[in-house]
């Protein structure tokens, strides 16, 4: 089948505004867009610039915007974003992100905000060291399985309507990521994470639009563990007689 790719396309060294350009090729309905968009790199158009890495759905670097959804490339099947012969795709970068170029979007804001919420593992010193490894339940692991699978790819915070109103907002991916030690049993959890999260543009800034949950790639249960840990920090501050860092936020 024959389709039409309308990118978005824009070079900071040539162009002072993105603009759109067209390539038509002919493709199995089988084929990913990531296929597409190498196919052109390699044969059409060798400017074309756009992350990819594995190629599996596994390293999350091809998230991108195709037919106006957040979505990564190469788990989109052209079948599933082109209904008929001659259709179009239109593929623009993420958003929230400063443009590289082209499709590729600069993502230090993305990646600081993950690293604020200290995504790593934190013994809880209250607890006796073991002589061997942490045994945990199978029932403990399963509260925390869910975000063990994010790839950060991206998607969840590009489709963030929350970001467009307050760019500061820690986003989805960052909260998923604190969520998956903040609810293992072996490690210290919430209270060392406790700053970041519990504060206006930390997870009281989600307004359960359910966007991030929708675009996950890996289908992740976004808004869910956001306010599972909006649940926690309830707690943790009414044990304690204090009151949440909402801003007015939390209800």
């Amino acid at each position: 089948m024959t389709v039409h790719l309308d990118i978005q396309r824009f070079n900071p060294e040539t162009d002072r505004e993105s603009h759109v350009k067209r390539y038509t090729l002919d493709v199995e309905p089988t084929d990913r867009v990531l296929d597409a968009l190498t196919t052109i790199n390699r044969n059409i158009d060798g400017t074309l610039t756009f992350r990819r890495s594995c190629a599996h759905g596994v390293c999350g670097s091809d998230a991108m915007i195709i037919n106006g959804k957040e979505a990564l490339a190469c788990k989109t099947l052209i079948q599933d974003v082109a209904e008929s012969d001659g259709a179009t795709i239109r593929i623009e970068p993420a958003r929230h992100m400063e443009v590289q170029r082209d499709l590729m979007v600069k993502q230090d804001t993305f990646f600081g905000n993950y690293r604020a919420v200290k995504p790593y593992f934190i013994p809880d010193e209250t607890k006796p060291a073991p002589e061997k490894e942490y045994v945990q339940s199978i029932d403990e692991r399963s509260v925390f399985d869910d975000p063990t699978k994010c790839i950060l790819c991206g998607a969840c915070y590009s489709a963030c309507p929350v970001i467009d109103r307050n760019p500061n907002f820690i986003g989805p991916a960052a909260i998923v990521q604190a969520a998956r030690f903040v609810f293992d049993s072996r490690e210290k959890g919430l209270e060392a994470r406790l700053d970041i999260l519990d504060r206006p543009d930390g997870v009281w800034a989600c307004e359960n639009h359910f966007e991030c949950t929708r675009v996950c790639p890996r289908d992740i249960k976004v808004t869910k563990m956001i306010n599972f840990t909006k649940r926690e920090i309830k707690k943790l501050r009414e044990a304690r007689g204090e009151q949440t860092n909402d801003g007015g936020a939390a209800t």
